[in-house]
């Protein structure tokens, strides 16, 4: 089963295509939105298309700016500016999406993807 995903504009190409290797569809910001666009619009963009927001952007990680519950999902991946952990983190997240692939299961939660670990917030 396929996951949509708005992928936020300081997501790579490489993670973008990886996702759509995976199966998965994955929106583009640049493609729906400007590429300057604040974060309230962003995030109310992935929701008006039914998406889970994949951000590197560390705000939408902020439980009390964007409460879970209030979201069809966010994913939140953290490289803190290590682009070499890049491959290890992309391959925690795709084996994550391989064990829960139905969209239902990202709704109001948040997932912060780390290199040795994923934490769900909700």
């Amino acid at each position: 089963m396929a996951l949509r995903f708005l992928a936020d504009h300081c997501v790579s190409n490489i993670i973008v295509q990886t996702l759509r290797d995976e199966g998965h569809q994955v929106v583009r910001l640049r493609d729906v939105l400007a590429v300057e666009s604040p974060d309230r619009a962003v995030i109310a963009k992935a929701q008006e298309i039914d998406a889970i927001l994949l951000s590197m952007n560390g705000d939408f990680a902020d439980i009390v700016t964007y409460p879970p519950k209030k979201y069809k999902g966010i994913v939140s991946l953290q490289m803190r500016n290590h682009a070499e952990v890049l491959e290890r983190l992309l391959k925690r997240l795709t084996e994550y999406l391989r064990t829960q692939p139905a969209q239902e299961h990202y709704r109001s939660r948040l997932l912060v993807v780390e290199v040795n670990r994923i934490r769900i917030r909700e």
